[in-house]
């Protein structure tokens, strides 16, 4: 069983900066893809960056440029710098565990970008 923890969400406003992290325990992280996904109320969730276990990164469009997502394997952590936050990426943010076929969530954690 893997478990994920986010913290870092909050209130901020436009034009702000947040770094969300996720703890993970119980897995082998060091050879899982991490990610951040994102869910806005009424909305689906969709991915905003993903990390391989090699290290490769990739973002939805949308914050491409705004968005850095690392990971520390000695941590088992990832996370996500968040800049130049708009009204729009307003959602709660969940973590992802990938790995063979292992897929874990963490709980999410809220992100509100006030205008």
């Amino acid at each position: 069983q893997v478990q994920l923890v986010e913290s870092g969400g909050g209130l901020v406003q436009a034009g702000g900066s947040l770094r969300l992290s996720c703890v993970t325990s119980g897995g082998l992280f060091r050879s899982a893809t991490m990610g951040w996904y994102r869910q806005a109320t009424g909305k689906q969730r969709d991915l905003v960056a993903a990390i391989s276990s090699g290290g490769s990164a990739n973002y939805a469009d949308s914050v491409k440029g705004r968005f850095t997502i690392s990971r520390d394997n000695a941590r088992n952590t990832v996370s996500l710098q968040m800049n130049s936050l708009k009204p729009e990426d307003t959602a709660v943010y969940y973590c992802n565990y990938k790995r063979v076929t292992s897929d874990y969530w963490g709980k999410g954690t809220l992100v509100t970008v006030s205008s």
